[in-house]
């Protein structure tokens, strides 16, 4: 059967650094990080290196004009993924930086120096099993005995097992073809893959280009959080603490900014990554803009540790181990659980 290729703008706009890369595992072709991004805000001695990504943290922090006031400097350096991000943050070359669910397992797994230290909760509509609009799979167990592609280590590799075992099935009942993005895009349109595992705003993009639908997404399956992962040593620092709180206090309010503001902020993202304006709008309102801050809890730290101990049985983190040992409580004041429900735009989008 012969599929339609996507369009050459959509082509061309897989391999840029996105937000959500802060989702990608450990592989090479997801770990090179970038060089120093923004520059520097604010004013004053005491300064904060933030790990960010494009489309990232500077870029909603700016819009949402949470950039304006700082008493403190910000030293933005820019990577394409969060396993790099959180190399830096193990050197202390970078203070905090935002990731997915699964960077910190595998960076926790090697032993690195990070600490979690803030969560959000969003929609896991994003986190999507992909099939083309003509294949006959309508069911997750109609999977097995199919090629899957999916990015090793990542958040979709979890959602991936998670999804399967929900179905009564295992990672080794399908064939599993690991490729990052750019690469599974290209097999997924090809029919060399049955099915994608991936997050947003890939499921976005391929959604608003007719080349796919849902088979199953990460609703009641995976946790939907995302992470602000800081380094020991700035923690141990007390101003350098005090900034991580003023900064994840404006990081807070940013988010309500995107939650009110859904086309201007799909605008800067757009423009800041190189997505089409419509597959940014699909994916602030499926996935980004419906995420709040949650505190980081028993659960938070038990889903984690799920995580955790699945990757170890697959062999894909060298050792098991508690993740409560990388986690730092002090920022949870005043939060919401961590299982509190993240906004729906899912009603009038």
């Amino acid at each position: 059967m012969k599929r339609r290729p996507l369009p050459l703008a959509l082509l061309l706009l897989i391999p840029l650094s996105l937000l959500v890369s802060a989702c990608s595992g450990g592989s090479p072709a997801a770990s090179s990080a970038g060089g120093p991004g923004g520059g520097t805000d604010g004013k004053g001695s005491v300064v904060l290196d933030v790990g960010d990504q494009k489309g990232g943290a500077e870029a909603v922090l700016r819009a949402a004009g949470e950039l304006d006031d700082l008493d403190y400097r910000i030293t933005w350096s820019t990577f394409t993924s969060g396993p790099p991000l959180l190399e830096a943050v193990n050197a202390k070359a970078v203070d905090i930086g935002s990731v997915g669910n699964t960077p910190p397992v595998f960076a926790a797994g090697a032993d690195s120096k990070v600490t979690v230290v803030a969560a959000t909760h969003g929609d896991t509509a994003g986190e999507a099993i992909l099939v083309p609009n003509d294949s006959k799979l309508k069911r997750t167990e109609e999977l097995k005995g199919r090629s899957v592609a999916v990015a090793q280590g990542s958040s979709a590799h979890y959602q991936l097992v998670a999804s399967l075992r929900k179905a009564g099935l295992k990672l080794s009942d399908i064939k599993v073809t690991y490729l990052q993005p750019a690469d599974a895009l290209a097999a997924f349109t090809g029919g060399k893959v049955d099915a994608w595992a991936v997050w947003d705003p890939y499921t976005s993009q391929v959604l608003t280009a007719k080349q796919g639908r849902v088979l199953t997404d990460g609703r009641g399956v995976v946790n939907g959080l995302n992470f602000q992962v800081a380094a020991p040593s700035a923690l141990a620092d007390k101003e350098k603490s005090a900034a991580i709180g003023d900064y994840l206090k404006r990081l807070r309010r940013a988010e309500n900014w995107v939650y009110e503001h859904p086309e201007e902020w799909a605008k800067v993202w757009a423009k800041d990554t190189g997505l089409p304006y419509e597959v940014a709008l699909a994916a602030v309102k499926r996935t980004h803009g419906t995420r709040i801050s949650v505190a980081v809890d028993k659960e938070a730290i038990a889903s984690e540790q799920e995580i955790a101990d699945t990757f170890a049985e697959l062999k894909l983190v060298p050792r098991r181990f508690d993740f409560a040992d990388y986690v730092d409580t002090r920022f949870n004041k005043g939060l919401p659980p961590s299982t509190t429900e993240g906004r729906d735009y899912q009603e009038g989008s």
